[in-house]
C-alpha cells in the first residue's frame, strides 16, 4: 500500500488522536486500576487498539487503525502513514528497555510514529509522545535497543547526543557504526570496550562497555534472562553445569556482561507446582514458574528474532512455522531422561506457552 503525500492525514490530527487516546486511557485507569495491572504486553497492545478505534470514530481516522503486533513494528498503525508502538513497565516508573535499534521488521508505509507508554504501578498511568523524543539511550543485547524515558526532556535523547536525526540513523544500512563510535567516545578510565571495527559492527556483535552482572538494572536483568531461555534452550532441559557454558560466552563476549555466579539466575527457588488449565504440573523445577512468569516476553522474542541467529543458536538447519512449538521440542529435546520425561517436558512447556 502506497501513501501519497497529497492524501495523507496531516500530522496535527494525529497528535489529536494520541491526546484523546491518552485521556481516555488514563481516565479508565483510574477507575479500573486493577484491570490494567493484570494485562500482558500483548492484552496491553489490545486495549490501546480498542481505544484508538473508538477515539478514531467521526475522525479522519475512523476505519484506518489496525493491530499487527507480534514480531511486526509498530503494534498499530493507523491510515497506512502512522504507527503506535506500546510499551510498559509494572514498576512505578516512566522507563524501560525498548525495541531494536535496527527495525528490520517496520512497515515501510509507516513514516511517523508515536510510543504509547504504560506505566502499570500504582498509579496506573498512560502517556504518549513522538518516538524518537523519549529515547534516552542504547542497551547492547544480542542486538541494540533503546532505552525508553517518558520524562525525558527536550534535547536530550540519543540523536541530540549522537548528533544524528532518528530519521537518518533508522535508514542506514547499518546503523550500528555510529552507535559503536558514539559509546567508544564514552569510555571512562578503566573500563573496557569490547567492540567490533567499524567495517566489521554487526548485529549481535557490539557491547558497549564490560560490566558486572550485579552492575545492571532489574529490567536489564529480565532481558538477559528472557534471551537466555530463548537462545539457549539447553538451559531448560539440561540437568548439567556445563548447560550455562554457551549463555554464559555468549554474555561476555557479545553483550559485555560478567555473571560470576549465572546458575543461580536460572536454577534458584527449587521446585514449584504449576496450574495449567486446570491441570497441575507438581514438583517441577523452578525454572518453568520463572517461564511461565516471562512467557508473553519470551514468545515475543522468539517471534521477533532473525531466523538465521536462531539457526545458529538452536543448532538446526531450518526455523519451522511454529517457532514457539519448535523451541518447545528443542528444549525438551536436552532432558537427560527417558523419552517419556521429554514428552512430559514437551506438554508443560506447550501448557505454559499456549494456555
Amino acid at each position: 500500500m502506497i501513501i501519497s503525500e497529497n492524501n495523507k492525514i496531516p500530522l496535527p490530527q494525529f497528535r489529536i488522536l494520541m491526546k484523546n487516546t491518552d485521556e481516555r486511557l488514563n481516565l479508565e485507569a483510574s477507575t479500573n486500576e486493577e484491570y490494567f495491572k493484570k494485562r500482558t504486553g500483548i492484552q496491553l497492545e489490545e486495549d490501546v487498539y480498542n481505544i484508538l478505534v473508538k477515539m478514531a470514530e467521526h475522525t479522519p481516522f475512523e476505519g484506518s487503525i489496525r493491530l499487527v503486533s507480534g514480531a511486526s513494528f509498530p503494534d498499530i498503525i493507523a491510515s497506512g502513514y502512522y504507527g503506535v508502538e506500546v510499551k510498559s513497565t509494572i514498576k512505578n516508573q516512566w522507563k524501560s528497555i525498548g525495541s531494536s535499534i535496527l527495525e528490520s521488521t517496520r512497515d515501510q508505509n509507516v513514516e511517523r510514529i508515536y510510543l504509547t507508554f504504560g506505566k502499570l504501578g500504582s498509579p496506573v498511568e498512560f502517556r504518549s509522545r513522538p518516538y524518537e523524543e523519549c529515547l534516552s539511550g542504547i542497551s547492547v543485547t544480542h542486538y541494540p535497543r533503546y532505552q525508553i524515558d517518558m520524562e525525558l526532556e527536550a534535547g536530550e535523547t540519543i540523536f541530540d547526543k549522537m548528533g544524528i536525526e532518528y530519521d537518518v540513523l533508522r535508514k542506514m544500512e547499518n546503523p550500528v557504526t555510529p552507535v559503536s563510535k558514539y559509546y567508544r567516545s564514552r569510555l571512562k578510565p578503566g573500563e573496557s570496550l569490547w567492540w567490533a571495527t567499524d567495517s566489521e559492527a554487526e548485529e549481535g556483535s557490539v557491547p558497549p562497555t564490560v560490566k558486572l552482572w550485579s552492575a545492571l538494572t532489574p529490567e536489564e536483568k529480565m532481558l538477559f534472562t528472557i534471551q537466555g531461555y530463548v537462545l539457549f534452550p539447553e538451559i531448560i532441559g539440561d540437568n548439567h553445569s556445563s548447560k550455562y557454558q554457551r549463555f554464559a560466552l555468549w554474555l561476555a563476549t557479545h553483550c559485555g556482561v560478567v555473571n560470576t555466579n549465572i546458575r543461580d539466575q536460572f536454577s534458584a527457588g527449587g521446585k514449584v507446582d504449576i496450574c495449567v488449565d486446570g491441570k497441575t504440573f507438581a514438583n517441577v523445577s523452578a525454572v518453568f514458574g520463572r517461564i511461565n512468569r516471562y512467557k508473553e516476553q519470551i514468545i515475543f522474542e522468539i517471534l521477533s528474532t532473525e531466523p538465521q541467529l536462531l539457526q545458529e543458536f538452536w543448532k538446526v538447519r531450518t526455523i519451522k512455522d511454529n517457532r514457539v512449538k519448535q523451541w518447545c521440542e528443542i528444549a525438551a529435546s536436552y532432558c537427560p531422561c527417558s523419552n517419556k520425561g521429554q514428552e512430559k517436558i514437551f506438554e508443560l512447556l506447550s501448557a505454559i506457552m499456549w494456555q
